[in-house]
Formats: structure tokens, sequence, C-alpha cells
């Protein structure tokens, strides 16, 4: 499915070797990233580490560091609290994502270096690298893949990885 001329959702990552077609922020790309402004980050990031569901199947080895999601696992996006921008145990009071997702699309889950260190209050929270919804539907900032693709690059991908995003 190739994207339509100006839907601002759908990218193009590029990853070492790799091209591939992903889902974007439904806010595009930014290079001035604001928590809840739906955009993904105008940045070359680093790929940090990341969480897989162990029930769904087995997934080629990665160089990085996976573990893996349960269910009182949760990230925190609310600015104010001295755990935005990490992961924290549900329940949880403040703002945050639940990380393991009925909808599969943190079953392959990769934290970026974005907003990490040092991180900034409103810079923006969650942005991962994760699966797509069916037809790429946008993210909430994140950056997306098919699993099959997600599948392809996992083996070729280590701490070391950096992507970048064009527009499609």
């Amino acid at each position: 499915m190739r994207p339509k001329p100006g839907d601002r959702s759908r990218g193009i990552l590029v990853a070492g070797k790799y091209v591939l077609q992903c889902s974007l922020g439904k806010g595009g790309i930014s290079a001035f990233k604001r928590e809840g402004d739906g955009a993904t980050p105008l940045a070359k990031m680093r790929l940090l580490y990341g969480f897989m569901r162990g029930d769904k199947g087995a997934l080629p080895a990665t160089g990085l560091r996976l573990t893996r999601i349960g269910k009182a696992d949760g990230w925190c996006d609310a600015p104010r609290n001295a755990n935005y921008n990490r992961k924290v145990r549900l329940p949880f009071c403040q703002s945050h994502e639940k990380m393991w997702r009925d909808d599969g699309l943190y079953n392959v889950c990769i934290v970026m270096d974005w907003n990490i260190r040092p991180r900034r209050r409103n810079g923006g929270s969650a942005i991962f690298f994760h699966l797509a919804r069916p037809g790429y539907l946008p993210t909430e900032g994140c950056i997306a893949l098919k699993r099959s693709d997600m599948a392809l690059i996992l083996p070729h991908l280590s701490d070391r990885t950096v992507i970048r995003v064009l527009r499609a």
C-alpha cells in the first residue's frame, strides 16, 4: 500500500543498508517535538534496548538487549513526575502507557534515545520503535514497521544502531 501524497504519517526508515516503509506520528515529523503533539522527532536516534511479549512466538536473535514485557509494566508520560519517560510498575497513579497491549503493537518495542539523557520536561516520552498497525495507520509519535520488516532487521540491530526517518 503506497502512501497518499501529503500523508505526513508515512515515512521511510533508514537503518544501515535497510530502507523500509514505516508509520510515523499522526503529527508528522517535527524538529520541535513536544509531549502530546503526536509528532515523530526529526532526529537520528540510537536504539538502546527493548521489550517483547514472550507469549507471542519466537523472534529472531538480535544484538539489542530485549526483556519480556509483563502485565505490570508501564511507561510514564507525565512530564511533572520524577519517572517521566521511564519504565514504571502498574498500577501507577500518573499518566502512563501500558506496555502489555492487546493490539500487539508492543510485541516488539525498542526504546530509542529520545529525551532519555538528559530528560526535558514536555520534551516527548515513549518514543518507541515498534510494530505497525495494519495499513500503516499513524502512531502517537513513534516509528513503526510491519512485523515481517521488523523480523528482517532485528538480527542486524544493536545498541550502536542509529535510525532516521524521512518523509515518504
